[in-house]
């Protein structure tokens, strides 16, 4: 069986997904974009713009949560989703907020941030493979911030809307760690992955930082995520 993921670098559903495939010791090879020219691409190989997506032997799949639905199936342990009937409804909730709202929160900050700081680009491109001179990213960082922003639909009316609502889904996500829905550190979860991936690049931006920082969900994202090249100075999100 022949595993290709096709990733833009830096983001968070694809961390999710990169990190189940470890927990499962599935080998596979990493194809990334450059974003936004992903989206052309994505479109044409899979029928959706987005990342992650895979290609397992002729298969294809996209979108995070239904790869890690498909992964579970070719590799059932460690599972990604309990097999107790209420504990998965509690996991699956969790994830589908982690995925179509909390997923979409870090979009709107750093791009709403980046248009303002864009030189911030050049740290968040450490550890890409394809290896963009830093001289170049300097040069076209306005342009992929202000692509990155038209892509998202954000700026800084709804970067500084993300800010005020931050603090409330982190409570939310303390919850969930609190009644054991995510947070096991033997035991991470499709829930886990999706959430956390985010928290983890949420807290390389300067102005959300505070809502994170002593929390038990920063914690848990530290644990299992690697931390993240990239730091987007204070002020940048909240820029007028």
């Amino acid at each position: 069986m022949q595993l290709r993921l096709y990733v833009v670098h830096n983001s968070h559903p694809c961390a999710a997904v990169e990190k189940a495939l470890e927990l499962k010791g599935l080998p596979y090879r990493v194809w990334e974009w450059p974003p936004p020219l992903h989206v052309p691409m994505q479109k044409l190989l899979f029928g959706r713009r987005t990342v992650p997506a895979i290609r397992i032997d002729s298969e294809k799949i996209s979108g995070s949560r239904t790869i890690m639905r498909r992964l579970d199936e070719i590799a059932p342990e460690p599972r990604l989703y309990p097999s107790d009937p209420a504990q998965r409804a509690r996991v699956e909730e969790a994830e589908r907020w982690g995925d179509e709202e909390f997923q979409q929160v870090a979009r709107d900050l750093i791009w709403a941030g980046a248009v303002h700081r864009p030189d911030a680009l050049v740290g968040y491109g450490q550890g890409s493979r394809l290896k963009t001179p830093p001289a170049v990213v300097r040069l076209i960082g306005p342009v992929i911030a202000r692509l990155g922003r038209a892509v998202n639909q954000t700026g800084d009316e709804k970067g500084r809307r993300r800010l005020q609502e931050l603090p409330a889904q982190i409570a939310l996500i303390e919850a969930w760690i609190a009644d054991g829905t995510i947070g096991d550190p033997d035991h991470p979860n499709a829930a886990d992955l999706q959430i956390l991936s985010t928290v983890n690049l949420i807290a390389t931006m300067a102005d959300p930082r505070p809502a994170l920082e002593g929390s038990q969900a920063l914690a848990a994202a530290r644990r299992l995520f690697p931390p993240i090249h990239g730091e987007l100075p204070a002020g940048a999100i909240a820029a007028l």
